[in-house]
């Protein structure tokens, strides 16, 4: 499960990520709303966890942009401001929890186990570029109506290409997207990886160049006739 911890206090941003971590969750950070909200139209998250105030794009503000444009992330808001109407806001902006700072841990986990499991039971659209669809949850991937066999990794990649279509994914991006940091690939690794996707794209009908490079930059897809 990868979580967004959206959070502008370092240190606090730090411990509820180790926290997270122990429990076995793949963690991101974002400082600031703007940043968050890059990282959401990018990358496919679980959870959110996000503080209400936030330079650039406060936390109602970026729930609020999430839901008009039809991100059904569950949405974990933690903030310091403890008043009913501060509750309210932050509720009707689209958060679906709201914790107030200081939080005890067990009941911080027993909120993202709570939201996880009600985010694995949403409706999660699929995604597609010409003739290819990749739906997310069903870990299928076809074109043209015929089956693709990806393995997690394979999938996972294109999954981000798809997400960012003719927006390049640079190499560090697909780093952090399918690999941790911890065991960060080589380039020739990523290169790798993108052979055979082609490959296998090719082979279900996909032109050789489905899979863009664009030089000293990274990948993205071909551009729709």
């Amino acid at each position: 499960m990868r979580i967004l911890l959206v959070e502008d206090d370092g240190r606090l941003a730090d411990s509820l990520a180790e926290i997270l971590v122990a429990q076995r969750y793949t963690v991101d950070f974002a400082l600031d709303g703007e940043a968050g909200w890059h990282q959401i139209s990018a990358i496919a998250y679980d959870l959110v966890l996000m503080d209400v105030t936030l330079p650039k794009l406060d936390g109602m503000g970026l729930c609020q942009r999430m839901r008009d444009r039809g991100f059904t992330i569950p949405v974990l808001m933690l903030t310091a401001r403890d008043t009913s109407s501060d509750k309210v806001l932050g509720l009707d902006s689209g958060a679906d929890a709201y914790m107030v700072k200081p939080f005890h841990l067990e009941e911080l986990l027993a909120q993202v186990r709570a939201l996880l499991r009600r985010g694995q039971t949403s409706f999660t659209p699929l995604l597609s570029w010409g003739n290819l669809t990749l739906d997310p949850t069903r870990y299928d991937v076809s074109y043209s109506g015929s089956a693709i066999r990806l393995t997690p990794k394979e999938f996972a990649l294109l999954e981000a290409l798809l997400r960012y279509g003719r927006r390049v994914l640079s190499r560090s991006a697909i780093i952090d997207q399918i690999w941790h940091w911890q065991e960060a690939p080589e380039e020739n690794t990523i290169k790798s990886y993108i052979k055979t996707l082609r490959a296998k794209l090719r082979d279900a009908g996909a032109p050789k160049d489905f899979i863009e490079t664009v030089h000293g930059l990274g990948y993205r897809l071909k551009a729709l006739e």
